[in-house]
């Protein structure tokens, strides 16, 4: 009898909980140059950055990304679109507009059957076609582990780029997908997940963060982020990388899965949550329950945008955004400097 492969046990981390910890991540990066300095960069690693950015002539610029990762559903065809949904969702982080794509594969063929597979790229496919973009050729290895992605490139009008910094004192702070992404994998990855959370869940993590393109045109947009797999408070601290400002976050307005309280109870938390944690509890203050240790550094898969709107125009983002059919709640605001670089409000 043929047992159905499942995925998300062919691995040891999922999705973007599989990233490397923030600080491990900074050392390394800390340690490397740029090779060849190039006028024409504006956003290379060193600026944490969701994308390189290269100036292609006066009024545009090319956004070039990167994503890969293992398995966060057993469902093929999904784990795919998933997959490519989030590496197209830097280039919208930027305000961007992607273009192409370049798949980039790894697979145990000994183990993995070919029409498993080609679920996968099909997945991919799709949620490509639904960016309005083309997979033009990929690289493929053979690993151990499953794990797909995709290298993509957009381009953007010079005035509409936007960065992970730039954000002003009294600025608002707004997310654009609920919360709790990787603790549901982290139930999916134990066989425990309910199957209508799943359904939901999965059309979280694949829906595509289009209003980042929108939103590049709009100047009430101080800076933009996509959340992944450092977590809310992980981004947002990039957000304030110099410390010119602190932010003040009411947790209580954070939208969370509103089933998650199912699988805290049972311990649902990815490796990557402590990892987070460890990486930035020097800079955070007023985190007094467990389940906002646990929501705030739980890691994203395809997160939402995170966003600092001008505080005059927060009418304007609102009606922009409900015209569009997009998701939005405020979380807080960009506050004057204080000690840490942000502040729960519980």
């Amino acid at each position: 009898m043929n047992i159905p492969i499942k995925l998300t046990q062919m691995t040891k981390g999922s999705g973007c909980g599989c990233k490397i910890a923030p600080a491990l991540l900074h050392d390394i990066l800390s340690n490397v140059s740029v090779a060849v300095p190039n006028k024409k960069l504006i956003a290379g690693f060193e600026t944490k950055d969701d994308a390189a950015v290269y100036e292609l002539d006066a009024d545009h610029y090319i956004i070039s990304t990167v994503d890969f990762f293992t398995p966060v559903v057993d469902d093929a065809f999904q784990f795919g679109r998933i997959a490519a949904a989030n590496a197209i969702s830097d280039v919208y982080a930027m305000g961007g507009n992607p273009i192409l794509a370049i798949s980039i594969l790894g697979f145990p063929s000994e183990k993995l059957e070919k029409s498993i597979v080609t679920q996968i790229l099909e997945g991919g496919k799709s949620i490509c076609e639904e960016a309005g973009i083309t997979i033009a050729g990929g690289h493929t290895i053979e690993n151990p582990e499953p794990f797909f992605g995709l290298s993509v490139t957009g381009i953007v009008k010079a005035r509409n780029l936007k960065r992970n910094v730039g954000a002003k004192c009294g600025d608002k702070i707004y997310i654009t997908k609920p919360l709790g992404i990787g603790i549901l994998n982290t139930a999916i990855k134990r066989d425990i997940a309910q199957p209508e959370h799943i359904v939901s869940h999965i059309e979280n993590m694949s829906n595509l963060n289009t209003a980042g393109r929108m939103l590049g045109e709009k100047l009430y947009v101080h800076a933009m982020t996509d959340i992944t797999g450092f977590g809310m408070l992980g981004h947002l601290i990039e957000m304030l990388d110099d410390h010119q400002i602190s932010a003040m976050i009411n947790f209580k307005d954070i939208p969370i899965y509103s089933f998650i309280d199912e699988y805290l109870k049972q311990n649902c938390l990815p490796d990557n949550t402590y990892r987070n944690w460890n990486s930035y509890e020097s800079k955070v203050e007023g985190i007094s329950s467990m389940k906002a240790f646990q929501i705030l550094n739980d890691p994203q898969t395809n997160g939402g945008l995170m966003l600092a709107i001008a505080e005059t125009s927060t009418s304007d983002f609102e009606t922009d955004m409900i015209a569009n059919g997009f998701y939005f709640k405020e979380i807080g605001a960009f506050v004057e400097k204080r000690d840490k670089y942000i502040t729960i409000v519980e």
